[in-house]
C-alpha cells in the first residue's frame, strides 16, 4: 500500500525495510535517514519521504528517530517518515516514550467487506466465512489449508509474537483460552465471573480484562462496553465480546463452509459479529465510539457514539431474540439521532457492509 502511495507522490522516495536481522541496529537506521535527507536536500520545493518497514525491530528506534527528527526540524530539511510496524504494542509503546507530539497515528484495520468483495472477488457468504485476511485469500479454494494457514500463521503468531513476547504475560495458556472463549461466543455479553467459570482458572476479573485490552491492541477481539448514558462507564461491567475478523471465529470452530451455512445459530452470531467487526473496526480507527446496550430484558446489538450523536443498531441475524426489542426503549431513553435495523428487507446486511461506518452515522 505504502509503496503504491510512494509511486504516485511525485517527490523522491527511499523504502527501507528492517526485516533482515543483521542490520537491527542504530547505525542502519542512520545509513537509511542520511540516504533520505540527501533526496530531500535534492529536491528543495517539495522535499522526500523516507519508509522504514518494521522499525520495531530496530533496536533503539524511537529514540533515534526522536533525535534525527529534532535534528531535521531545526535545519528545516523537508524529509516526511512514515514508520510501519506489525507489531502495534511494542510500536505504541516507542511512540508514546520517546516520541511525544512528534506523530500522527495511521491505524491500518481488517479489510471491509466492500474491499474484499472489489480485490477478490467474494460474495457475501464466501466473507462471512472467510473474513478479511487478504494473504489468506490465495487458499479459499481449499478451506482446510485456508483454516490452518489461519490458525498457525496469522492467530499463533500474533499471539505469540506480538503479545506474548511483547508484553509481561503472566499466565499465558490463560490469554490463549480467552481468545478461544471470545471467539467462541463472539456477539454475547459474558460477564468477567462466568469467563473465570469458562476458563477454570483461578484468574481474577481483573487480569481477564487487561488480557482482553491486549487482544484489542492487536486487532483480533475486544469486549464492548455497555453504554450508560452520561454515567462513568464502570470497568467491571460485563463486556459484549466480538471478534474484529470473522475469519477467527470460522478457523478456530472448525466447520466447513457448508457446515457453518447450515448451523443456523452458528451463522447468525458470525451474521451479528460480521455487523459488528465492521463498527468495531471503525471505532478502533477512531470514527466513533461502540457499546451495547442492556436494561433488564431490552438490548441493542450496537450503540454507535460519534460526538454527541448516537445511533441505535439492531442486528436481524436470524438468531432467536433474547428478548423483547429493545430498540423503542432506547429511543425513548436516549434520543439517539437515528436507530437502523441491519436484516430487514429495508437494509440487508451485505448492504450495510458495502459502505463505510460513516454513511450510517450521516443519516
Amino acid at each position: 500500500m505504502v509503496g503504491q502511495v510512494l509511486d504516485t507522490l511525485g517527490r523522491p522516495g527511499l523504502y527501507a525495510s528492517a526485516d533482515e536481522p543483521t542490520l537491527r541496529d542504530a547505525a542502519w537506521l542512520h545509513v537509511q535517514w542520511d540516504e533520505a535527507r540527501r533526496l530531500a536536500r535534492s529536491n528543495e520545493a517539495d522535499g522526500a519521504v523516507l519508509v522504514v518497514d518494521e522499525v520495531q525491530k530496530v533496536d533503539g528506534w524511537a529514540e533515534v528517530t526522536k533525535r534525527l527528527w529534532d535534528e531535521d526540524t531545526r535545519s528545516a530539511t523537508r524529509l516526511q517518515v512514515v514508520l510501519l510496524g506489525s507489531a502495534p504494542l511494542l510500536v505504541q509503546r516507542g511512540l508514546t516514550e520517546s516520541l511525544a507530539g512528534r506523530f500522527e497515528t495511521l491505524h491500518v484495520q481488517h479489510w471491509s467487506y466492500g474491499e474484499m468483495r472489489a480485490a477478490f472477488g467474494l460474495t457475501f457468504e464466501e466473507y462471512l466465512y472467510f473474513g478479511a485476511y487478504p494473504g489468506a485469500m490465495s487458499l479459499r479454494h481449499d478451506p482446510a489449508r485456508w483454516r490452518q494457514y489461519v490458525l498457525d500463521a496469522l492467530i499463533e503468531t500474533t499471539i505469540s509474537r506480538d503479545v506474548l513476547l511483547l508484553t509481561r504475560v503472566d499466565k499465558p495458556a490463560l490469554l490463549r483460552r480467552l481468545f478461544d472463549l471470545s471467539c467462541h461466543y463472539s456477539g454475547q455479553i459474558l460477564s468477567y465471573n462466568k469467563m473465570v467459570g469458562q476458563l477454570q482458572d483461578a484468574g481474577n476479573t481483573t487480569t481477564l480484562a487487561h488480557y482482553l485490552d491486549l487482544l484489542a491492541a492487536v486487532g483480533m477481539v475486544r469486549g464492548l462496553d455497555k453504554f450508560a448514558g452520561e454515567a462513568v462507564r464502570r470497568r467491571g461491567s460485563s463486556p459484549k465480546l466480538q471478534v474484529m475478523n470473522t475469519a477467527l471465529m470460522t478457523a478456530t470452530s472448525g466447520l466447513t463452509p457448508e457446515a457453518a451455512r447450515a448451523n443456523g445459530e452458528f451463522r447468525g452470531r458470525l451474521v451479528e459479529s460480521a455487523v459488528g467487526a465492521h463498527l468495531a473496526n471503525a471505532a478502533a480507527a477512531g470514527e466513533c465510539e461502540l457499546f451495547y446496550w442492556r436494561e433488564g430484558s431490552r438490548e441493542v446489538d450496537f450503540i454507535v457514539r460519534r460526538g454527541r450523536d448516537l445511533t441505535a443498531i439492531e442486528v436481524k441475524s436470524g438468531r432467536a431474540p433474547a428478548g423483547p426489542p429493545g430498540l423503542l426503549a432506547f429511543e425513548q431513553l436516549f434520543r439517539p439521532r437515528r436507530a437502523v435495523v441491519v436484516g430487514d428487507a429495508q437494509l440487508p446486511v451485505e448492504e450495510f457492509l458495502k459502505q463505510p461506518v460513516a454513511h450510517w452515522l450521516e443519516g
